[in-house]
């Protein structure tokens, strides 16, 4: 009888008086794999218009992130005005249901190898570029930003600026146009409309190669007029 007696004490005990385990909350586990996963995805559709080789080089990220459950997604922002190669340092930005739980700062290294113009040999400053002298390979378009050719016809028949070493890709800087005028040289004035054409004596004031702007001095009226190269003998004012 006793015993049954304390059995109906226990249970009349109020229910805030039971101690209760805590329950942990539920949470997402994304692993470092995952995460450079969506890094490199990025990076990848970042660099397509490049027409290049592309190898993702470097990703500087460690450790899983430990998240709190929910639909994780994220998103990578490169600098505006990077092209997608070589290094650069991207914002990762990890949500879940739509709400920012991590925004870090992720430095990347990408290789895109392009065919372009490279030298056949030492190039020498002051040569001018025959189609011997050059080659087509593929180079990091990190080495030369951009400022390459991909057609050797491109690049004949312009001078070396400086020298150039055997295999190296051939810069759009490092080459210039041949001048056809000399400073000093006496030209052609030709200014032409589809009802006129009026020429003149000049003076070059500087040298250029076609297609270049360079200052003439009229030998009538002295007056000193902008005019662009047409050939070794002919300069065009536009008007």
């Amino acid at each position: 009888m006793r015993a049954f007696l304390f059995a109906l004490a226990l249970l009349a005990l109020p229910i805030s008086g039971i101690a209760r385990a805590a329950v942990p909350a539920p949470v997402n586990l994304v692993t470092e794999a995952t995460v450079k996963g969506a890094i490199t995805d990025y990076l990848m559709q970042k660099a397509a218009p490049l027409n290049a080789q592309v190898t993702v080089k470097k990703i500087n990220y460690q450790g899983n992130l430990k998240l709190p459950a929910g639909k994780v997604t994220f998103d990578v922002v490169a600098p505006e005005r990077w092209e997608g190669y070589g290094t650069a340092s991207v914002a990762l930005v990890v949500r879940v249901d739509d709400q920012v739980k991590r925004n870090q700062t992720v430095l990347v290294d990408v290789e895109a190898l392009a065919d372009m113009v490279v030298a056949s040999r030492t190039l020498e400053r002051g040569e001018v570029l025959a189609f011997s002298d050059l080659a087509v390979a593929k180079r990091d378009l990190a080495q030369v930003q951009g400022r390459y050719f991909n057609n050797i016809d491109e690049a004949v028949g312009l001078r070396v600026k400086s020298t150039m070493r055997a295999n190296a890709p051939v810069r759009k800087d490092n080459l210039e146009k041949v001048p056809v005028v000399k400073s000093g040289q006496v030209v052609t004035i030709v200014a032409e409309n589809d009802v006129v054409r009026i020429t003149a004596t000049g003076r070059a004031k500087g040298p250029g190669a076609p297609g270049d702007l360079i200052t003439v001095q009229n030998l009538s009226s002295q007056k000193e007029i902008a005019a662009r190269v047409v050939d070794a003998t002919t300069v065009k004012v536009d008007f």
